[in-house]
């Protein structure tokens, strides 16, 4: 658990650490767009989880079957680890979605979408 007055730090912190590893991923990883995480800091760091999303469907599944799966825990990993947050099972941490799926299933909306996921540890 965060105290409050170190959610705001801690959120900020996020932010740039994730979007260092964003800005690393979008050159290598085929159809990969951007990331966002979610966390309830009542219960940090294991409710954090980071979102990895893609253009399609196709080019998510492929990732998760190749190389590319590896990497992106990696990433993630290093992204906690550069932050100090531990955590036992980086891939507990880390969820995927896409472009494609929010069109179709949200009409695009991603803050009704991510609402709507059920967290996925």
């Amino acid at each position: 658990m965060i105290a409050k007055r170190e959610r705001g730090k801690m959120d900020r912190l996020l932010v740039t650490e994730l979007t260092r590893v964003c800005e690393a991923a979008k050159p290598t990883l085929l159809g990969f767009c951007w990331l966002t995480h979610r966390v309830d800091y009542q219960h940090f760091p294991e409710s954090l989880e980071v979102i990895w999303v893609f253009d399609t469907h196709t080019h998510l599944a492929k990732a998760l079957k190749g190389r590319a799966h590896g990497r992106i825990l990696d990433l993630t990993a290093e992204a906690f680890a550069s932050m100090g947050i531990h955590v036992d099972d980086i891939s507990r941490h880390v969820d995927f979605d896409s472009e494609e799926e929010c069109q179709r299933a949200h009409g695009g909306n991603w803050q009704r979408r991510l609402r709507s996921k059920p967290e996925s540890h």
